[in-house]
C-alpha cells in the first residue's frame, strides 16, 4: 500500500492493528493453556473476550467513517511477537519461570499495541475522525489495563 496522506497513514495502521488483533485471537488460548498460575490464566481468557470486542469496536470504526476501509495485510510485528511466545512454550518447563516468560511475551504484545492505538487516536483526532478517535480510546485505555494487570500477576507470583 502506498501511503502518500495522513488518512493512507491512518487506512495503513489501523489494517495492521486489526490483524494483529486477529493474531492475537489464535495466540492468546495456546498462552491460556500453556500457563500454569491460575491468575494467569484468568487474565488471558479475560483478554480473550476482550480482543474480540477490540475487533468488534475497529469494525465499528469503519463503518462509522466512510472514508475508511481496512486493507488486508498481515502485522508481521505481531506474527513475530507471536513465535517468540511459542518459543517459550516450546522450551521452558510448564510452571512459575514459564509464566513469567508468557508475561513478558504478552506485555511486548500489549506495549505494541499501546503504541499502535496511541498513533491512531492522535491521526484520528488530526483528521476529525471524532468517533473513530472516541472508539480506539476506549481499546487503547484497555490495552494499558490488560498491562497492568499483567504487571500485577507477575508481581504476585512466587518463583520457587
Amino acid at each position: 500500500m502506498t501511503i502518500k496522506t495522513l488518512n493512507d497513514l491512518f487506512i495503513h495502521d489501523l489494517s495492521d492493528v486489526y490483524s494483529a488483533e486477529k493474531q492475537i485471537t489464535r495466540a492468546l488460548p495456546k498462552m491460556a493453556r500453556a500457563a500454569s498460575d491460575e491468575k494467569l490464566i484468568a487474565a488471558f481468557n479475560q483478554h480473550i473476550e476482550e480482543t474480540s470486542g477490540q475487533i468488534e469496536r475497529l469494525d465499528e470504526l469503519v463503518e462509522a467513517t466512510p472514508e475508511v476501509k481496512i486493507k488486508r495485510m498481515k502485522c508481521h510485528a505481531i506474527e513475530g511477537l507471536v513465535e517468540e511466545a511459542q518459543e517459550i512454550i516450546d522450551s521452558v518447563e510448564k510452571g512459575e519461570v514459564r509464566d513469567h516468560g508468557l508475561i513478558g511475551a504478552a506485555q511486548k504484545v500489549e506495549h505494541y499495541e499501546i503504541a499502535t492505538y496511541g498513533t491512531l487516536h492522535a491521526l484520528a483526532l488530526k483528521l476529525g475522525y471524532t468517533q473513530a478517535a472516541k472508539l480506539l480510546e476506549q481499546t487503547l485505555n484497555e490495552e494499558k489495563q490488560t498491562d497492568e494487570k499483567l504487571t500485577s500477576v507477575a508481581e504476585s507470583i512466587t518463583v520457587s
